[in-house]
């Protein structure tokens, strides 16, 4: 596999934090998803990309992973593409990605931020961001830099974290709460940020998660009870995702609306939404001309 080199002040990014930057390259660190059963990586896979256009991609399509974290995601589409470029500021997730990506020939990795993507504009066939650009100052700005990089029809899926706006009043005064915790929690040094999560996952995450279990085998319905998404993953995800929810220093929400304009408004046309979990995920076509 061949390196990028960082391109200088990549950490210094005007849309970047680097805090947040450095608390993902820590998550990763700890969390590198081997651990992860190959059933459950592959059922969160095949959630996120349900609406991606696979079949319609060129033959050996070349795109990009922006903000490829451990390559969790590089790793399902990289056997499908031509080639893979993953995209990340934070060194320590660009070590796990390319540890978990060993052995493939068809990936580039770049150390770098949203705004100094290394890649040409209009070069590229597809392109995808999970979970990422709601971490940067920026968001609208950031997805315009991404969108600018695909050619004229090519396919960019993205997962914002959504603002509870299909759940009811209670649920989204329930996150104001936990929101609070979240903002003291993510400034602690990152050993004890993951001590404190690991104790939020074993308190909060597995009883809630695993009762929305057993109630969902009484044959209730759970969907909108508070952690029900977690009820049929592993103790280790919910780990990752409690250090991920609670240990992040900057998080932003967006409504589906507010989602489909920020897509429409960087270039996107034929957008199309994911009405499972997580929410949402939306997929959208760079503009001809």
């Amino acid at each position: 596999m061949h390196e990028s080199p960082a391109p200088s002040g990549a950490m210094a990014s005007a849309n970047a934090d680097a805090n947040t930057v450095a608390g993902f390259g820590d998550e990763w660190a700890a969390f590198d998803q081997a651990s992860l059963a190959p059933d459950e990586w592959r059922a969160m896979f095949d959630r996120y990309f349900a609406i991606f256009p696979w079949d319609g991609l060129p033959p050996d399509a070349e795109g990009f992973d922006l903000g490829c974290g451990s390559g969790r995601w590089a790793a399902g589409a990289v056997a499908r593409v031509g080639l893979l470029h993953c995209i990340d500021p934070a060194d320590a997730a660009l070590d796990v990605a390319r540890r978990r990506l060993r052995g493939r020939d068809n990936v580039r990795f770049h150390a770098a931020s949203v705004d100094a993507i290394p890649l040409a504009d209009a070069s590229q066939d597809f392109g995808y961001s999970l979970g990422v650009l709601h971490h940067v100052p920026d968001t609208r700005a950031a997805l315009r830099d991404c969108v600018a990089k695909l050619k004229p029809g090519a396919p960019f899926l993205l997962y914002l974290y959504y603002a509870f706006d299909n759940r009811p009043a209670w649920y989204r005064l329930l996150w104001r709460g936990t929101d609070a915790v979240r903002r003291g929690v993510s400034r602690l040094p990152f050993r004890l940020r993951k001590g404190v999560t690991d104790g939020l996952a074993v308190a909060i995450y597995w009883p809630l998660a695993r009762g929305c279990a057993a109630l969902e085998r009484a044959g209730l319905r759970v969907d909108q009870l508070p952690l029900a998404s977690y009820r049929h993953l592993s103790f280790y995800t919910m780990r990752t995702d409690a250090l991920d929810r609670f240990g992040t220093r900057l998080e932003q929400r967006f409504t589906r609306a507010q989602i489909g304009r920020m897509m429409a408004d960087a270039g996107l046309e034929d957008i199309v939404f994911s009405d499972a979990v997580p929410y949402w995920v939306a997929l959208g076509r760079r503009r001809e001309g």
